[in-house]
């Protein structure tokens, strides 16, 4: 099995900024695309940012240029630098790893439990 734990998420003001942190665990032969998803309240789960395994990212208009994605393959981690928060991005916020657990297995998605993050003043 695989396991993604994230860590980092808070209540933080206006224009504030906070780390969130995810790593991965467990049987694991390689990863591949890792990102960040959030979900609000009564809304579906939307994507943040992806960072392929050599480092290509993507992320949603309304965070470009306020946050950031990285990963180190040496150490299975992905993490979200999040800067001028504003309260539209509050939700929780999930981790997302495609995983393969063999060299010649089905590549899965994996998600970690979740991060709440709340922009308040």
């Amino acid at each position: 099995q695989v396991q993604l734990v994230e860590s980092g998420g808070g209540l933080v003001q206006p224009g504030g900024s906070l780390r969130l942190s995810c790593a991965a665990s467990g049987n694991i032969f390689r990863l591949y695309a890792m990102g960040w998803y959030r979900q609000a309240p009564g809304n579906q789960r939307d994507l943040v940012a992806t960072v392929t395994r050599d480092g290509r990212t993507n992320y949603v208009d309304s965070v470009k240029g306020r946050f950031t994605i990285s990963r180190d393959n040496a150490k299975n981690t992905v993490t979200l630098q999040m800067n001028s928060l504003k309260p539209e991005d509050t939700a929780v916020y999930y981790c997302n790893a495609q995983v393969s657990q063999t060299p010649t297995a089905t590549t899965l998605a994996y998600w970690g439990q979740g991060t709440q993050v709340t922009v308040s003043s």
